[in-house]
C-alpha cells in the first residue's frame, strides 16, 4: 500500500507545474475592483506590468505590484531570465466577507459587507 502512495507522489511531482508563481491572500479590496486592474496587465511582460500598475490610482494596485515583483523574484531563484518573463495567468478569487452592523434611522439596521480577495499570478518565459 505504501509503495503505491509513494509512486503517486512521485508522479504528481513530475507532472506539477514548474512555472514561477506567487499568491497573496486576504487583500482588503473587492474582487470586482481587483479584476479591473488584472484585465489590463494580463499577457504583458512582467516588467511592463509592474510599471503600469505603479502608475495606477487603484486600491489594489500596491498589492498587485508587490505580488508581481515577488513572482519575478521566485522566477530568478528558479533560474529564469528576468527580461523574458510575461504574465501567463493572473486571476482573483473571492476571499471571506466580513459583515458589520450599520445602525440606521427608525430603529433599523443595515449590513456593511467588506469583501476580500485572493490574487494569484503565474509567470512564464516568452517562447520564440
Amino acid at each position: 500500500m505504501a509503495k503505491r502512495i509513494k509512486e503517486k507522489a512521485i508522479a504528481r511531482a513530475e507532472n506539477a507545474d514548474k512555472r514561477p508563481r506567487a499568491k497573496v491572500s486576504y487583500v482588503g479590496v473587492s474582487p470586482s475592483k481587483v479584476k479591473l486592474v488584472l484585465d489590463l496587465i494580463r499577457g504583458q511582460k512582467a516588467e511592463v506590468a509592474v510599471a503600469m500598475v505603479a502608475g495606477m490610482n487603484n486600491a489594489s494596485a500596491p498589492a498587485i505590484k508587490k505580488l508581481i515583483e515577488s513572482a519575478m523574484a521566485n522566477a530568478e531563484n528558479k533560474g529564469f531570465d528576468k527580461s523574458e518573463l510575461y504574465i501567463a495567468e493572473i486571476y482573483v478569487t473571492p476571499g471571506p466577507t466580513m459583515k458589520r452592523r450599520n445602525i440606521r434611522g427608525r430603529g433599523r439596521m443595515d449590513v456593511m459587507i467588506k469583501r476580500s480577495s485572493h490574487i494569484t499570478v503565474i509567470l512564464d518565459q516568452v517562447k520564440e
